[in-house]
């Protein structure tokens, strides 16, 4: 069973930075892909950024300039750093992840809070 855990969210102030975690383990065979996708109350899940598991990033443009997608594959870790936070920033942030057969697992969800 695969399990995906993130850690790192909080209460911070705007112009502020924060580092979110998701670790993976269990059976995991191949990882194609993992990434960051968030969801404030009321709206939709957004995708924020992903990471190939051959290091390839790709993010949203609320995202560019600002958070960095990065992964320690030996640990099955992926990370965001956030800089420069904003108030719309606020929201759950969910790990996912995609294996090279296909699979997709969601992590529970960290939450994040941009005030002040």
């Amino acid at each position: 069973q695969v399990k995906l855990v993130e850690s790192g969210g909080g209460l911070v102030q705007p112009g502020g930075s924060l580092r979110l975690s998701c670790a993976a383990s269990g059976s995991i065979f191949s990882i194609s892909s993992m990434g960051w996708y968030r969801q404030a109350p009321g709206k939709e899940r957004e995708w924020v950024a992903t990471i190939s598991s051959d290091g390839d990033t790709n993010s949203a443009i609320s995202a560019k300039g600002r958070f960095t997608i990065s992964r320690d594959g030996a640990r099955n870790t992926v990370y965001l750093q956030m800089n420069s936070l904003k108030p719309e920033d606020t929201a759950v942030y969910l790990c996912k992840m995609r294996t090279r057969r296909g699979f997709i697992y969601w992590g529970q969800g960290t939450q994040v809070t941009v005030s002040s």
